[in-house]
């Protein structure tokens, strides 16, 4: 250890630490960069409070470092307070050839090679061990949107969301009858489960009789802004909420946010479990999908979704919300 790295430390100074990480990151030493995360380890053992500078060193791993650097500091363990999942960290800045001979824990491994499917690769299922890290396949079908991916930065992450079309106020017709015996609104809820079950979110359901603007009548507003969307843009959607931990929750990442989606739609289309024919998913299009809003929304976390069955003449609706 350099006097100068024992010397932050000792004094616990997480400034001037966090300082050193970048400095080391920007001279591109790896090796001192692995110590400094090693020493800060050892120092919390001590019961000094540098937990943070650690993740911090292994954040800049994942996302700088080359790939047999930041590999290793993926494991199904992997930091807690980052801006995000270290396994997707680091799928976000290295392709699934270079990161395929690195990666050992099953379920990081699988996960990274998800996000890598989802920002383009191919991979082969062959280099996974069978697991229930997702269930969705490792591929891309053709009725699938382009899902947003997290953008990740030295000093932050973005998180876009798919560009929907432009909601218009529209005046809302009295609830449906509500349907109690239905299994979508537990499918719904899955997709923002971190929002109210680790953060301060909340989120409810309504399942009724008719249209999907009965649906959302059932939630309370009597008017609300809403466009009409595609599957596409629903599935996007979802995926952008379901990949989120919301204001306070654990980041789940992209490919646990397109599994929550796809599992929405099976369950809206009839499903127990997503099917195994690839084509399934085209029959989400004879849904009818809304995004809405309330019109008070101006932060946070939020996901107001309704979706309808036309043949059926049942629609459900969510609202979710969380704020710091």
């Amino acid at each position: 250890m350099s006097e100068e790295l024992r010397e932050l430390v000792e004094s616990s100074d997480l400034a001037g630490l966090t300082r050193y990480v970048d400095r080391v990151t920007r001279e591109s030493d790896w090796e001192h960069l692995v110590d400094i995360a090693e020493r800060c380890r050892e120092a919390v053992a001590r019961g000094k409070q540098l937990w943070g500078v650690a993740h911090y060193a292994d954040y800049r791993l994942a996302l700088n470092a080359p790939v047999a650097y930041a590999a290793a500091v993926v494991g199904d363990d992997s930091a807690t307070f980052t801006l995000g999942p270290l396994w997707e960290v680091t799928a976000s800045t290295h392709s699934w050839e270079e990161l395929e001979p690195h990666l050992g824990a099953p379920v990081s491994r699988a996960l990274a090679a998800h996000e890598r499917v989802i920002r383009g690769d191919n991979v082969d299922p062959a280099s996974l061990v069978a697991g229930d890290a997702v269930t969705v396949p490792l591929r891309l079908l053709d009725w699938e949107p382009e899902y947003p991916t997290a953008v990740y930065r030295t000093d932050g992450a973005d998180f876009p969301e798919i560009e929907g079309a432009a909601k218009t106020w529209m005046d809302l017709p009295e609830p449906g009858a509500k349907i109690t015996d239905d299994d979508v609104p537990a499918a719904l809820l899955d997709v923002v489960r971190p929002w109210w079950e680790e953060s301060s979110g909340r989120a409810v359901t309504a399942t009724v009789e008719g249209t999907a603007f009965h649906a959302i009548a059932a939630l309370g507003p009597r008017r609300a802004r809403v466009a009409s969307v595609s599957l596409e843009e629903a599935l996007g959607a979802m995926c952008w909420a379901g990949a989120s931990g919301g204001a306070y929750g654990k980041r789940r990442g992209s490919p646990i946010g397109r599994d929550a989606a796809w599992w929405a739609l099976a369950s809206a289309l009839g499903f127990d479990e997503p099917p195994d024919d690839p084509e399934w998913g085209r029959e989400g299009r004879t849904l009818e999908w809304i995004l809405w809003d309330p019109g008070d929304q101006t932060g946070g976390w939020s996901l107001h979704l309704a979706v309808a069955d036309p043949r059926d003449g049942i629609a459900w609706a969510l609202s979710a919300v969380d704020m710091k």
